[in-house]
């Protein structure tokens, strides 16, 4: 309509205090307007299977912060999975060498859910598959990690951006969604949401289906 104001960008909410989060968004030129920290529980259902658990929960911090209306949230989820069984963070350092022995000279997968609820209230989803394949620990590379306390706090015990990067002998998928956001699919979620990190016009924009 002429004359018609235009609509103002919407401002980004991430439901997250994570540094890491931050460092990934940075990476796509986003600074959050704002953090906000969800409090929500993460126990798993009752034969709850991975891939479900990190949608729900991403959904879930999303829904949880206070949203006004000309700001979009932001909101992420990571879990570990060895087969059926999700690996959440360690409760004590027993519990966190009981996931390194799982994730020893193994496969497993990690999984990571994007929820982005834009202005109208819509939520937009995506999750990421990756497999990773950890070398054979020896006890001594347990202790040297565990002594060093940065998987402590992180799913599945460890952080691939660190030390533990070391262990890594094989990974396929978004090494990005293993730290804790997969760029590509926040991209693409946020431009959909109508965050404008590139000109509307630009033939590389992601598809927004």
């Amino acid at each position: 309509m002429p004359g018609a104001t235009p609509a103002l960008a919407p401002r980004l909410v991430l439901a997250s205090t994570s540094p890491r989060r931050l460092e990934l968004l940075a990476r796509l030129g986003v600074t959050p307007a704002r953090l906000a920290a969800p409090d929500i529980d993460e126990t798993p259902e009752k034969g709850e299977l991975p891939r479900r658990y990190v949608l729900r929960l991403a959904e879930a911090k999303a829904r949880a912060v206070e949203r006004a209306p000309d700001e979009i949230v932001l909101a992420g989820d990571t879990t570990v999975a060895v087969g059926r069984r999700i690996l959440e963070k360690p409760a004590d350092e027993a519990d966190w060498r009981r996931m390194l022995g799982l994730l020893s000279g193994r496969r497993h997968v990690c999984i990571s859910a994007v929820c982005v609820i834009d202005r109208d209230g819509r939520a937009r989803t995506r999750v990421t598959d990756t497999v990773v394949a950890f070398k054979r620990l020896s006890d001594a590379e347990v202790d040297w990690y565990v002594q060093s306390g940065e998987g402590m706090g992180k799913a599945g015990g460890y952080a691939i951006q660190g030390r533990a990067e070391a262990f890594v002998r094989f990974l396929s998928g978004s090494h990005s969604g293993v730290v804790g956001l997969p760029v590509y699919e926040t991209r693409a979620l946020l431009i959909a949401s109508g965050l404008a990190l590139i000109a509307p016009d630009d033939p590389q924009e992601p598809p927004l289906g």
